[in-house]
């Protein structure tokens, strides 16, 4: 039983309310464990339409729960994927505000930049070299609304896979030019490395990412845009930070990123 066009719009509200106000929410499907996948989806572009309608724009997507091991944790057979705000984007040096989020956590990942549209169903790894213009260096600050951390996929795609903030940095590269299934990243919280990796930890490479997300776009009759702006997911574990942390992420070929929560 799928949840109605009004339930939709109020549980869109009642995520992003959580987001934009930086507090806690329990999970939703607690309230409605009738909820399906596409309800949840549902939820997502609603409060993504409700954004674009107030003025903010839409500069890209990310994907989330991209390692094996993730998936497993979770249960799931599919990633999920969120859309990137203007307002969460940072540049390399920025000073993050803690107070405007909940619980964050960094996690370091390559982003991809488009040069043409891209879109599923069918698309795969070679379609996603083709239609790269480059890829750079990036965090994720990661930020779920629900308590504690804890949720389960269908609820945390309502609240747009956790999306909060983004820093990118380092250099711009032709996706040609690298290996990014062996590339290297080493992750430090006020000098101390705390996670090591590799792009491979992304579905085996970060290009498959880019392809599932354009497939599962396209369930929705959407495709990924020239121009935008793509986190492929997380190579390395999401670390939990606190006010006064300095993160640095050292990408092999790719330079690094830095900034700091204040």
């Amino acid at each position: 039983m799928a949840l109605d066009k009004a339930t939709i719009e109020k549980l869109a509200k009642h995520c992003e309310d959580a987001e934009i106000n930086a507090y806690e929410i329990t999970k939703i499907t607690d309230d409605y464990p009738e909820m399906t996948y596409e309800d949840a989806f549902d939820i997502q572009w609603t409060a993504r339409r409700n954004k674009e309608a107030r003025g903010t724009k839409i500069i890209g997507m990310k994907m989330g729960l991209t390692s094996q091991a993730k998936m497993k944790q979770m249960g799931v057979e599919n990633p999920c994927y969120g859309y990137l705000a203007d307002y969460f984007a940072y540049g390399d040096g920025a000073e993050i505000e803690i107070d405007k989020l909940i619980h964050p956590k960094v996690e370091a990942e390559i982003a991809f930049v488009l040069k043409e549209d891209l879109a599923g169903p069918g698309c795969h790894i070679g379609d996603v070299i083709a239609a790269t213009d480059f890829v750079m260096p990036a965090v994720e600050v990661i930020d779920s609304r629900y308590k504690d951390f804890k949720f389960d996929l269908k609820s945390v795609i309502a609240d747009n896979s956790s999306s909060s903030r983004y820093v990118t940095g380092g250099q711009a590269r032709d996706i040609k030019d690298l290996d990014l299934k062996t590339l290297g990243v080493v992750m430090e919280i006020n000098g101390e490395i705390v996670q090591l990796g590799a792009g491979a930890a992304v579905l085996g490479h970060p290009a498959t990412s880019i392809a599932m997300l354009a497939n599962m776009m396209a369930e929705r009759g959407e495709t990924l845009k020239k121009g935008e702006y793509i986190l492929s997911g997380a190579i390395t574990a999401a670390i939990a930070v606190k006010k006064g942390d300095n993160v640095n992420v050292k990408f092999q070929d790719l330079g690094s990123v830095s900034f700091k929560f204040v």
